[in-house]
Order: structure tokens, then C-alpha cells, then sequence
């Protein structure tokens, strides 16, 4: 007797068992190669695993170590492990790291200055003698255009392997440090605005050619 659909039906629907579940999950996560959650996976998996067994495999499969898992706000995100980094590999992530770091320190050390800038210029720009000044221009100049660099070379994605991580957080210092090139534009305009205060108006344009700035 040929099967009726009611029994075609059953058998589409039947339910899996927690071991096909598992490897379910588990071919899921290394094709994505993505963190999900239990509630993403079940969804995703059009609920042929429940959202309740899928958060249990989940659980189990983070304990014995065959997955990896990490909290993200109120719930816990899941993914497959990621093959160790060769030598080269780990080198380029150590460097990542240095530079990350090496960028950190110039831009407090760029805060320190713009603050000594600002309180010689409170005091009185005769203070400051116009070669420090300008050398201290041409500094900030030359150390945003390293920070737009470098990052620029960071956010590029070519060094490997990289981790979803540390990824994100390259994409947070850039996004920081593009707000403190921003600010470093803005305090040099402010700087220009009150020097040029106490130039004679005859004399500026000499004074922009003496500092060699181009705005």
C-alpha cells in the first residue's frame, strides 16, 4: 500500500533524536562560522530543534568542550572553535596588540600636549614662542597622519587570523580615534581663532605661511 500523506507528513516531522540534534547544531555552527544563540539556532533551524533543547545540547556541548560560548548582554552566544593560529599567525596578532597599545599612549600623550597648548595660550601667546608653536603643529600633523594610517592598515582585515573579538573591538578603537582626529582638527581651528586674535589682520596670512598650515 502506497504511503498516504498524512504518513509522509508524520514521517517530515518526526523528531529528531538529541544526538542528531547535537550534530545539527554542531554543522550548523561550522558552516556559519558565527556566534548564535539558542533562540537564533532554533529559529534559524525553522525549529526542527526546540528553542528549550537547543539552549540543553548548547549547554552540554560548551561543557565538554566541543564549542565554544561566551555571554553577550542577557544571553549566551555559541560557535564552533576556531583552528589554533600557526606561529606567524599568533606573531601578527602580538603586533596588532603592540600597535594598539603604541597608538593608546600618543593619543593620551596628544591630550597631554593640547592641554599645555591651551593654558600657554591663556596665559598669553607672547609666551609661546612662534618655533614652538610651530613645530607643535606640524607635530600633531604628523602624529594623526600615523594614527590615520595604522589604523587604516588595522581595519583592512588582511592580517590572519583575526577572532570575531578582536575584530570588533579594532572597529571600537578606530571609531574612537577617528573622534580624537576630529577633536585634534578642532582644537587646532580653536588654537588659529585665538592666535590670530592677537595678530594684526595685516599679518596673518604671513604668520600661516610661516607655520606652514594649510586650512
Amino acid at each position: 500500500m502506497a504511503p498516504t500523506k498524512k504518513d509522509a507528513k508524520e514521517e517530515k516531522e518526526a523528531k529528531l533524536t538529541p544526538e542528531q540534534s547535537a550534530a545539527l547544531i554542531m554543522n550548523y555552527l561550522r558552516k556559519q562560522n558565527r556566534p548564535y544563540s539558542a533562540t537564533d539556532i532554533s529559529t534559524n533551524l525553522k525549529n526542527r530543534v526546540t528553542k528549550a533543547a537547543a539552549a540543553k545540547l548548547l549547554k552540554d556541548m560548551h561543557e565538554r568542550k566541543e564549542i565554544e560560548g561566551r555571554a553577550a548582554g542577557k544571553q549566551i552566544v555559541y560557535h564552533s572553535i576556531q583552528d589554533e593560529a600557526d606561529d606567524d599567525g599568533l606573531e601578527k596578532l602580538q603586533a596588532i596588540d603592540t600597535e594598539t597599545t603604541r597608538l593608546r599612549d600618543a593619543t593620551v600623550a596628544l591630550k597631554a600636549e593640547e592641554k599645555e597648548l591651551r593654558l600657554a595660550l591663556r596665559e598669553g601667546t607672547s609666551q609661546v614662542p612662534l618655533p614652538e608653536l610651530r613645530a607643535s603643529v606640524a607635530g600633531l600633523e604628523q602624529e594623526r597622519a600615523e594614527l590615520t594610517a595604522r589604523l587604516a592598515k588595522l581595519k583592512s582585515g588582511n592580517l590572519k587570523p583575526v577572532s570575531l573579538d578582536e575584530r570588533e573591538k579594532v572597529n571600537a578603537d578606530h571609531r574612537k580615534w577617528q573622534k580624537t582626529a576630529a577633536a585634534r582638527k578642532k582644537i587646532r581651528h580653536e588654537l588659529w581663532q585665538e592666535l590670530t586674535s592677537h595678530i594684526e589682520k595685516d599679518k596673518i596670512e604671513d604668520t600661516k605661511e610661516e607655520l606652514g598650515l594649510e586650512f
